[in-house]
């Protein structure tokens, strides 16, 4: 079955142009697409023109050059009430107007569908009410938009754009300045109105765990090029390292699916503990400039799990690193779990701590130390 695209950019440039001075391009050239039923997340660094391609995609300024397909017609051909029907957009700008109710901020959304005098029918009334509650908002219908949270707020503006009815919604950075509870709620919002509605929403944003793993397509902005593709395929050509040319010390683990700073390492640690604590111990370690190497409990049947007995595998078969950090002694460790804790190996040393934080104060204590 042939895949239904929604919106086309063939070979367009964006910027802006005005009788009084030459154009300003802000990008070149950028093919891209958005099909019915997909998320896509428009990534990348401030000021690398996110903001400038949604307006130009949801008509408030036109391309430089190329073509923007809308449902396989161009946008200069659509009237402005035709494309009001056909894509709506939220803008990353907070609304704060006086008076005005969720009711009414979400009733906005029908106007390309009312009279001259914007009249709202019992139908118009029914698609707000239910807009409403799309987003969680029922009961918040009479507050003024001016007195409820940021959250709140963006999902009425959310509503706003679902009452509009169009297929096509685009948000600037709609979970920007959120706390975490609001950002991850718009989020899963608008990914159940791509699958149960069969949406087509493109949205810009800032959060790269988010997009990675809610997203069906990335357009990824660099300072060169425009990448477009699945998550997977654009994380694993290793285009996010170019999001951040300018910090050396920050790098995409595609493994973790998220940017780590990067760390001398200061030793390697052989990690043995049970599957229920072995994430958050390797977490741990890494944060500590720790390589985990070596086999795991489950892997290596010699381990001896819920006694206060080590497992025998000798420190020295850790593998090792020819080239030490800074300033600092190579270290290869042992750490084991213990029936009632962990325990710490080093040649010619060992001792016990009976939880993770101490076992990351001891650590630190005993292996942090610059040679003098």
């Amino acid at each position: 079955m042939a895949e239904e695209v929604y919106m086309v950019c063939q070979g367009m440039s964006i910027g802006y142009q005005d009788r009084t001075t030459p154009s300003v391009v802000v990008k070149n050239s950028l093919t891209l697409r958005a099909l019915k039923g997909e998320m896509v997340a428009l990534l990348g660094g401030n000021g690398i023109g996110k903001s400038t391609l949604l307006r130009t995609l949801a008509g408030f300024q036109p391309p430089l050059s190329g073509e923007l397909l809308i449902h396989n017609k161009p946008l200069a051909k659509y009237r402005a009430e035709e494309l009001a029907r056909e894509m709506s957009f939220v803008s990353t700008e907070s609304v704060k107007v006086a008076h005005l109710t969720v009711r009414e901020m979400v009733g906005l959304g029908r106007y390309p569908y009312t009279d001259w005098f914007g009249k709202l029918t019992d139908k118009d009334q029914e698609i707000i009410a239910k807009a409403i509650r799309d987003v969680g908002l029922s009961g918040y219908e009479d507050r003024q938009v001016s007195r409820i949270s940021d959250g709140e707020r963006q999902r009425a503006m959310i509503a706003r754009a679902l009452a509009q009815n169009t297929r096509i919604m685009v948000l600037d950075e709609p979970t920007a300045f959120l706390d975490i509870s609001n950002k991850y709620e718009i989020v899963r919002i608008l990914h159940q109105l791509v699958n149960e509605l069969g949406k087509c929403i493109i949205f810009s944003t800032h959060d790269l765990h988010t997009a990675l793993s809610m997203a069906d397509r990335i357009w990824l902005m660099l300072e060169e090029e425009v990448v477009e593709g699945i998550p997977e395929v654009v994380a694993g050509k290793g285009y996010f390292d170019s999001l951040f040319p300018g910090n050396p010390q920050l790098k995409f683990d595609v493994d973790k699916g998220d940017f780590r700073f990067r760390k001398k390492l200061i030793g390697t640690v052989r990690l043995l503990a049970d599957t229920s604590m072995r994430k958050m111990a390797t977490r741990a370690l890494e944060r500590l400039g720790f390589e985990i190497v070596g086999l795991a409990p489950d892997d290596n049947p010699a381990t001896e799990m819920g006694s206060n007995k080590p497992a025998s595998i000798s420190v020295g078969s850790v593998l090792s690193h020819t080239t030490p950090a800074d300033g600092y002694p190579w270290v290869k460790m042992e750490v084991t779990q213990m029936a009632t804790g962990w325990k710490i190996t080093l040649p010619g040393f060992s001792t016990k701590v009976e939880s993770l934080e101490e076992l990351c104060r001891e650590v630190k204590r005993l292996t942090l130390q610059p040679e003098s």
